[in-house]
């Protein structure tokens, strides 16, 4: 690949994340702590990407990949985005803010398909290709969280405006990237925008298991999306946004190894690594406080790494072993709509509703009960995952 062109991909992947970073982490304790949103509002609010995440692929399947340069549309995005956003962070109501960050999320979630496609699109093997790139977005969310972190502005409104102006130079940014034309091939199809066509992987047991398992693991894990950080700042840590940025660093990590472990583990116990590192991660925040247990808070944000690679991208894996070749995209499609989509858009509703009923009359909330509720789910959706899901063991399949 062309040095100008990779240092260019990396740079967008870079700010991509950082945008997401940004405005994402400590929204929850701005909500709060300065606005006096209510939990469930909270989480109403989280899940805006999440829904942003099931329409979405109306957008890329029936505009951008079909009309338009990839490069262009990506400029329109975030030019618009920088501008809702930077108007979402001056609100003070939950209903309009409700509705601008929904705006603002429909413009982000597309943003993410596309930019990946724009990558592959100028690589010769993106197998090989792609991590090297797009690992410069987990560096862009860490820089984010370190700022906002420094800047000690957790609980204002200045990370959405650092992410609005973030939003813009990228938008710019993105008129100087490698002209990506549309396919130009035939219109698309409601079967190819939803991925109906990878339905039909459904009929085998153990695929279809393997996505109702990956749709209840997700109600649980927006728990930690959502009221991470509020936590950490109620309980009074210093610096919570830089601190979990530990989480991405470990992500970092366990990505490097995760081949490794794929020999040895195969997809089954992989998956199941990765749903008790979330159960671990639950119990750890709901016993840790911010003194002599402080170790278990930081334990349970190191576990990022296992938490979102050994799930998340273990399942991807997965999906794309068991869908034929033409069906692989529409298959991938599918998983991110079950998981990022409709599982977190649940979790995020059911998250604030638990918050609210562990509210505490004196002020604050009764945090290790409120960790145990998705512990306790995550762990019964890891016990009937073990019980029900067959994989073949990595000896099994084929070299």
């Amino acid at each position: 690949m062309n040095p100008v062109v990779r240092l260019k991909l990396s740079g967008l992947m870079f700010v991509q994340y950082f945008v997401w970073g940004a405005w994402s982490v400590t929204m929850g304790t701005w909500l709060g702590q300065t606005l006096n949103f209510s939990g469930e509002q909270i989480g109403l609010a989280a899940g805006t990407t999440a829904l942003a995440a099931m329409i979405s692929p109306f957008f890329v399947g029936m505009v951008a990949d079909r009309f338009l340069a990839t490069e262009r549309v990506l400029a329109a995005l975030h030019l618009a985005g920088g501008a809702i956003l930077f108007y979402a962070s001056t609100m003070t109501r939950f209903g309009p803010f409700y509705a601008v960050l929904l705006a603002y999320a429909l413009c982000f979630m597309p943003t993410l398909a596309l930019s990946n496609s724009l990558s592959f699109h100028q690589m010769q093997d993106p197998s090989k290709e792609f991590p090297a790139i797009r690992v410069l977005g987990t560096i862009g969310w860490i820089v984010a969280g370190l700022l906002i972190g420094v800047l000690r502005v957790e609980a204002t409104a200045v990370p959405l405006q650092i992410a609005a102006a973030g939003s813009i130079v990228l938008g710019l940014f993105c008129l100087a990237l490698p002209h990506t034309p549309p396919l130009g091939t035939r219109r698309a199809t409601l079967s190819d925008i939803l991925g109906l066509g990878a339905l039909k992987l459904l009929r085998e047991r153990s695929f279809a298991i393997f996505m109702l398992g990956s749709f209840l693991i997700c109600i649980p894990l927006q728990f930690y999306y959502a009221f991470a950080n509020p936590f950490l700042n109620e309980i009074e840590v210093v610096n919570a946004a830089g601190k979990m940025t530990l989480g991405q660093m470990s992500e970092i990590g366990f990505m490097l190894v995760m081949p490794w472990f794929f020999r040895r583990l195969g997809v089954k116990y992989m998956l199941l690594v990765g749903m008790a590192a979330w159960t671990s991660r639950y119990v750890l925040f709901a016993y840790g406080n911010n003194g002599p247990l402080v170790w278990m808070l930081y334990a349970g944000i190191l576990l990022h790494g296992i938490c979102y690679d050994f799930f998340f991208v273990t399942g991807q894996i997965y999906v794309d072993q068991k869908a034929p070749p033409d069906l692989r995209a529409a298959a991938q499609g599918l998983i991110a709509f079950v998981t990022l989509g409709l599982g977190m858009f649940i979790g995020s509703w059911a998250s604030g509703r638990v918050v609210d009923a562990f509210l505490l009359e004196g002020g604050g909330h009764a945090w290790n009960r409120i960790w145990l509720v998705p512990a306790a789910a995550a762990a019964v959706v890891l016990l009937l995952f073990a019980v029900f899901f067959r994989a073949p063991r990595p000896a099994e399949r084929p070299s």
